[in-house]
């Protein structure tokens, strides 16, 4: 359903309830609220949006679209009782109702008419699927990261949005500021010369395959669902490490690390730096603290742990032939020449909020274009992240085909590309 069709009823109630008024000739008293008066938004303007899997990072994302004067969140989903207790009590606190219906099993919620769009911020191991399910429900969505498990789910994540024409926002929020988006644009407009070098920090290089931990009694299902919170990966017996950390969620059968967690945010800038051009086709061994990706055109993505300056949390760097720039999450951008600011003031946003990123979503919701975080944009940005883990693992440089998706002459690597699903969730 598109967002188009689920706001006719709503506009069609209130000029019916307007025409019957003036025809029976009685004064009818409509709150302003309704008519979009006094800084409210109309009813027919309201983005409806559930949200699965809200634990901490999801609270903080749920807490930037309760910020949005448009938005009417109605309903959550996860399979533990006490966050879907405590999500219900945030959101019937700020609409000073007891309206936020609660679910178990996110197809329930899905199934509703009413919602537009879903927040799913379930552990990574569930973003993917989660998502698939919620474009052929018909909604649009802002998905945390990291977004996919492996090089096979991300191509099918971004095919799915494109077949089905929904709007899908990666959590990957540093896109939408300002100092971010600035350094990247030097980059892109050719005003640091051609690109040579982008740099993306890790937070850690390692990769391993997950493993199971010591059995512990598995609760009721209505307090932790253990079967549905393992979804599609592979079953194993309960662990409340397990549940808080979930350490096989990464991907691929591999516990990805830092390349994955930090990559999705750090070389997705690369990437949109590079003009969100297909991923790396080379990614050789680590070698002191840092792994060497190269493009088709030659320029090289490093995967870089320490030497940067310091300027935050996931530091980016971009060198070109007559310039370079380095940014953090200071909010602060240091330069090869102050001539490159050009006289622009950009403003400093220290940390990562999503606000912004959240405001981009929705108002493309509504527009139907393309969000800066879309699913083609996640699709390469993962896939070079995906691809470099399958390096560090096999400790060995492997070479990617972008037209085949596949590892060039590779059958260990190939076999990481993708992983088996569990029942019912095969993609």
């Amino acid at each position: 359903m598109s967002h188009k069709s689920a706001r006719l009823p709503r506009r069609q109630f209130l000029k019916s309830a307007l025409a019957v008024g003036g025809a029976i000739g009685a004064p009818q008293i409509i709150p302003s609220s309704a008519l979009g008066l006094d800084g409210f938004t109309a009813p027919s303007e309201r983005v409806i949006i559930g949200g699965i899997g809200i634990g901490n990072r999801g609270t903080y994302d749920l807490g930037c679209f309760l910020e949005q004067k448009d938005v009417q969140f109605v309903a959550v989903c996860d399979v533990k009782e006490a966050r879907r207790t405590a999500v219900k009590k945030m959101v019937d606190s700020k609409y000073g109702t007891e309206k936020c219906d609660t679910y178990r099993d996110f197809r329930e919620l899905l199934d509703r008419k009413d919602i537009d769009a879903v927040l799913i911020a379930t552990g990574p191991n569930w973003h993917a699927t989660a998502a698939m399910n919620a474009a052929k429900a018909g909604k649009d969505m802002y998905c945390e990261k990291p977004c996919t498990k492996n090089i096979a789910q991300s191509l099918i994540l971004a095919e799915t949005m494109r077949r089905t024409g929904r709007v899908f926002q990666a959590g990957t929020q540093r896109r939408n500021l300002p100092h971010f988006a600035f350094a990247c644009e030097l980059a892109r407009s050719g005003k640091l010369g051609k690109i040579k070098k982008v740099f993306a920090h890790p937070a850690g290089m390692q990769a391993m395959m997950s493993g199971w931990l010591v059995p512990e009694p598995e609760p009721d299902k209505n307090i932790v669902d253990w079967d549905t919170y393992l979804g599609p990966a592979a079953w194993r017996p309960f662990n409340a490490k397990q549940l808080d950390g979930f350490n096989f969620e990464k991907g691929g059968g591999l516990v990805g690390g830092g390349v994955l967690e930090w990559g999705s945010h750090c070389v997705d800038l690369c990437q949109w730096a590079m003009g969100d051009c297909a991923p790396p086709v080379v990614y050789n061994a680590p070698k002191d603290g840092q792994l060497v990706a190269v493009y088709e055109n030659g320029a090289e993505l490093i995967y870089r742990e320490t030497g940067w300056i310091p300027l935050g949390s996931c530091p980016v760097r971009f060198e070109g032939e007559t310039g370079w720039v380095e940014a953090g999450d200071s909010g602060k951008l240091v330069l090869s020449s102050p001539e490159l600011l050009a006289g622009r003031e950009v403003a400093e946003i220290g940390g990562y909020p999503a606000t912004f990123h959240v405001r981009d979503f929705l108002d493309c919701l509504k527009t139907r274009s393309q969000p800066k975080g879309n699913a083609d944009a996640a699709c390469n940005a993962h896939i070079a992240c995906h691809a470099a883990n399958i390096a560090l693992y096999l400790n060995r440089q492997v070479k990617f085909d972008n037209t085949t998706h596949e590892f060039i002459d590779d059958a260990q690597a190939n076999r990481l590309r993708s992983e088996a699903l569990r029942e019912p969730w095969r993609l």
